[in-house]
């Protein structure tokens, strides 16, 4: 990535206020658009998971993973979770796999302008998924 200086380097016209203007729209480009995700209800997800010792270890591993993540677009979500799948169908609906799989969680999402929301809609058994799917629920479900 070339930078505000050696774009203007042979350049006389251009002022100093015009180069660090540049440097500061590259740096913007690079890392400006980077969103925090914020959980809502994270509540929802931590009554759940008490039913179950490997439910509850993925959740907190989950969590942990996602209190880092940094995203400026919905496929960013893929280099934290590379199992997670998008619904489509419009739906703005991810699906994240729990405890090697055995689990499954639908979030809705949002990118606002300072964070990525993230809404828990339902967390179930596998099994229980595919039967959402069976009935194309997965797409509208509101459980929580």
């Amino acid at each position: 990535m070339l930078s505000g200086r050696s774009v203007f380097f042979n350049s006389k016209e251009c002022g100093e206020k015009k180069v660090r203007v540049l440097r500061t729209f590259l740096i913007t480009l690079q890392f400006g658009c980077m969103k925090k995700v914020h959980l809502v209800k994270e509540e929802t997800l931590k009554k759940y998971v008490k039913e179950s010792a490997v439910l509850r270890s993925a959740a907190r591993h989950w969590l942990f993973v996602l209190g880092k993540a940094r995203w400026q677009v919905p496929s960013d979500l893929k280099s934290d979770f590379g199992a997670a799948d998008f619904l489509g169908n419009g739906s703005c609906r991810v699906v994240f796999d729990l405890g090697g799989n055995k689990f499954r969680m639908i979030c809705k999402y949002e990118f606002g302008r300072k964070f990525v929301h993230l809404y828990i809609r339902w967390i179930g058994t596998h099994a229980a998924y595919d039967e959402l799917c069976k009935k194309n629920l997965q797409y509208t479900i509101q459980a929580f």
